[in-house]
């Protein structure tokens, strides 16, 4: 069983983060560790309308941004890496200059000592000059990847066939997947 970390910060985005989770479901050799940030619990209840208990339950298993001692602060708990998504400036800045002051953090510093995959789906616009550089820092950084959530139109079919929201989710969350392997479904790729 290959196991996924996946982080949720308080950026905007909620809805992203839980049609990854969806398409991870639906690949029957992958785990989800979760953990998010108290950032992330309002912004899910804005955006969404999602309880704690709803975010709980979209993962396999499910941590306490505040358990340090969880095991995916541990190099030790094999995983294949983490996405975080959203992906706050806060959240950057702290994984950029080691601050892992909680468990989201530390997942994100040893999945990086450990060399693993991480995504990063920053989320800010526009982007300061300090945005940049942490984010510059990061991705100067082997299996590092920093993907934000770019819309793309490229995978529309048919001239009259319009792109849903969800289909844009879809087509982004299968972009971050691409590192790890997984094709998701209902991904179209560059055709040109």
């Amino acid at each position: 069983m290959k196991r996924i970390v996946v982080g949720i910060s308080g950026a905007s985005g909620f809805p992203l983060a839980v049609c990854l989770l969806n398409e991870l479901k639906k690949v029957p050799d992958v785990e989800t560790h979760l953990v998010y940030t108290y950032g992330a619990e309002l912004t899910a209840k804005q955006e969404s309308g999602y309880e704690p208990e709803q975010i709980r339950a979209l993962a396999d298993v499910c941590y306490e941004n505040q358990n340090i001692g969880a095991a995916i602060a541990s190099g030790t708990f094999q995983t294949e890496g983490m996405i975080v998504l959203p992906c706050s400036m806060k959240t950057v800045s702290g994984i950029a200059h080691g601050f892992s002051e909680n468990l989201l953090l530390r997942a994100a510093d040893v999945t990086i000592k450990e060399q693993r995959k991480l995504v990063l789906a920053v989320r800010e616009s526009p982007l300061s000059p300090i945005h940049l550089e942490n984010m510059l820092t990061l991705s100067r950084l082997h299996n590092v990847y920093i993907m934000p959530p770019v819309v793309t139109y490229y995978m529309k079919g048919k001239e009259e066939e319009a792109l849903s929201v969800g289909d844009m989710e879809r087509h982004i969350v299968g972009k971050m997947l691409q590192p790890f392997g997984i094709e998701a479904e209902e991904f179209r790729r560059w055709n040109g």
